[in-house]
């Protein structure tokens, strides 16, 4: 299986040199949306290789299918929050989804290592051939966070690249507290050089995986961008951008940190009073969708009023 040579922009499920879904803007923001060439998006991608008869623990970079079904899922729904920005996303050899439940860790492990390889390279040649200086954000979901974490530690982490960190937005996995030496996580909407996670579910749902970890997560709520436990009402919810990407949705969901969760009710869109489900992982970034446009505006700003640098507000 060869690996992504990232000169080529067939390898970049999305970048500013080609037209991409990541460009797409919902409608009803398109009156509010305002282009910043400054700064720069790396954003991950989460699993797409989730066919249950697949036998290969790593995704082909070459698979016309997945890609397909990566760009019009992810690409749209997730890294479009981001593209006020300039958004570069690498496809990967992404790691199977049973690589987080298989008794087989020796596979995982190796699995996950040759995606992190890609990452890692794609973001070397961003570095070298693309940012120029710029400030830098890091976005992710999912297995994406899981390699964003890796990333953050490596490039960023207590490291000189550290200061041209506008924040990460690593979202839905588990963030240890303990993981990073410099990083810290974001306690206000417009803290820079810092990072910022969540992952949501049904309020009063404590997942028994949660329950087993044995480091506390960091959680920084999306409606309040705090750390603090209080509820924050769903009128504090600009919108999320769900199944019809046409069509914000306002006030779809309240958040309440609640250990290394965040908790929700149950969303309110046409319908939702039919959903069982407890565990909102897909929807962790589209339930926030317009607040995460929002504060990634605002904290580019607080980085530029700061010299371009990571702020004394960071990580506080």
């Amino acid at each position: 299986m060869d690996a992504p040579d990232y000169s080529q922009l067939e390898y970049w499920a999305a970048h500013p040199d080609k037209k991409d879904p990541s460009d797409s803007i919902p409608p009803p923001l398109l009156s509010t949306t305002i282009k910043d060439s400054t700064t720069d998006v790396f954003f991950l991608h989460p699993t797409t290789l989730t066919s249950p008869g697949e036998e290969e623990w790593n995704a082909r970079i070459d698979d016309t299918a997945l890609n397909a079904k990566t760009d019009r899922t992810t690409i749209l729904f997730q890294a479009s929050a981001f593209n006020e920005c300039r958004v570069f996303a690498p496809r990967y050899r992404q790691a199977h989804i049973r690589a987080y439940v298989t008794s087989d860790t020796v596979s995982a492990r190796q699995a996950f290592e040759l995606a992190y390889a890609d990452i890692r390279s794609a973001f070397q040649y961003y570095l070298d051939h693309y940012n120029h200086g710029r400030p830098i954000i890091i976005a992710s979901h999912s297995q994406g966070t899981t390699h964003a974490e890796r990333l953050l530690k490596e490039f960023f982490d207590n490291k000189p690249l550290g200061k041209r960190l506008v924040a990460a937005y690593i979202i839905g996995m588990a963030i240890p507290e303990n993981y990073f030496t410099a990083l810290q996580p974001c306690r206000d909407s417009s803290s820079t050089g810092c990072i910022i996670g969540w992952r949501t579910f049904k309020k009063g749902y404590e997942p028994p995986f949660v329950l087993r970890e044995k480091n506390q997560s960091w959680v920084v709520n999306p409606l309040t961008w705090t750390t603090t436990d209080e509820m924050a009402p769903r009128s504090l919810n600009e919108g999320g951008i769900l199944t019809n990407f046409g069509k914000r949705v306002p006030e779809v969901v309240d958040a309440q940190i609640h250990g290394g969760v965040l908790w929700v009710h149950r969303p309110h869109f046409p319908g939702s009073v039919l959903l069982r489900i407890k565990n909102y992982h897909i929807g962790d970034i589209n339930l926030f969708y317009v607040n995460i446009r929002d504060n990634v505006r605002t904290r580019i700003r607080s980085f530029q009023q700061h010299g371009g640098a990571a702020g004394p507000s960071a990580g506080r």
